[in-house]
Parts: structure tokens; C-alpha cells; sequence
């Protein structure tokens, strides 16, 4: 069993931005073995798009009139029953990232691109697997395993 990535990059970018890609899967591949989730046979679209994109889609989907770097479309309700159907894989949900707030992000916080990509990815994904931070207790159990996932891969802050 494993998890299939099927990703869209809406927006030109560079050898150095395809590297990261690469890492982005890595986590992606990580979180689901950390979750157990690579035992449903998985499958997550991710999206890689500018930031009239995605402020369109926050607006539309969300009623947040603004961009952001990360929107997360759970396939499924929190606590409801994941099930595939025949032998396709179950779909968890699409992951959006905006490059643009990633790169800036990534800047401010002074890492790499890279881990800033990861990390947008990985929080996308906890959100299709029902975590959340909502209250500071769900915010710690959410960022904690953030870390948790992207240490091992030499994504640290």
C-alpha cells in the first residue's frame, strides 16, 4: 500500500523550486507513514498555484476575502469512516499552496524553500486527517507533529 501524490503546478518555476518539489513529496510520503495512512492506500491531490488562486479559492470556499499560503479540502468529515472504493485509492482530499507566500515565508523565517514547502504540505495534509488548531491544545498536538514528520528529513526551522 502507499499514498499516490498526483500534483498540478499552475505557475512557471525554476530548477531550485522542482528540487524543493521533491522534498515536498518526501514529507508528503513521511506524514502518511508517521499517520498509517500508507496502509489504506492512500491518494492526496496537491496544488501549487499564485495568490490570485488562491485568494479566489479562500474567498469561494472559505468566505475569507484574502490569500493565504495553504488551503486544505478534506475528502472526508473528521471521525467519519475512510473507505476506498473497489481497489482505487482512497482519495483524502486536495492540498493547495501558494509559491508566492511560500517564498516569502521562507525568507522571513530564514529557511529554505524546501522547508517551507514541506511544511505547508504537511499541515495541508494533518488538515485532510482531521487535525486542527483551533485551541491551543490542538495547535500544540498539530505543530508538534509537524516536527515531527519533517526532523527526520533535515527540515528543521
Amino acid at each position: 500500500m502507499s499514498l499516490q501524490i498526483d500534483i498540478e503546478i499552475q505557475l512557471p518555476i525554476t530548477e531550485a523550486e522542482k528540487k524543493a518539489m521533491a522534498k515536498v513529496e518526501e514529507a508528503l510520503i513521511a506524514a502518511a507513514a508517521m499517520e498509517k495512512v500508507v496502509e489504506e492506500n492512500a491518494e492526496v491531490f496537491l496544488l501549487i498555484t499564485d495568490v490570485e488562486e488562491i485568494h479566489r479559492l479562500n474567498k469561494e470556499f472559505r468566505g475569507v476575502d484574502r490569500g493565504t499560503d495553504v488551503l486544505s479540502f478534506p475528502q472526508w468529515e473528521p471521525g467519519e469512516k475512510r473507505q476506498a472504493e473497489s481497489d482505487m485509492p482512497m482519495p483524502l482530499g486536495d492540498i493547495v499552496i501558494s509559491l508566492p507566500h511560500a517564498k516569502e515565508q521562507a525568507k522571513e523565517y530564514g529557511h529554505s524553500l524546501e522547508r517551507e514547502l514541506a511544511f505547508l504540505a504537511v499541515h495541508g495534509f494533518l488538515h485532510l486527517l482531521g487535525y486542527d488548531h483551533g485551541t491551543e491544545e490542538e495547535e500544540s498536538r498539530m505543530f508538534t507533529r509537524q516536527e515531527e514528520i519533517l526532523k527526520p528529513l533535515g527540515l528543521t526551522r
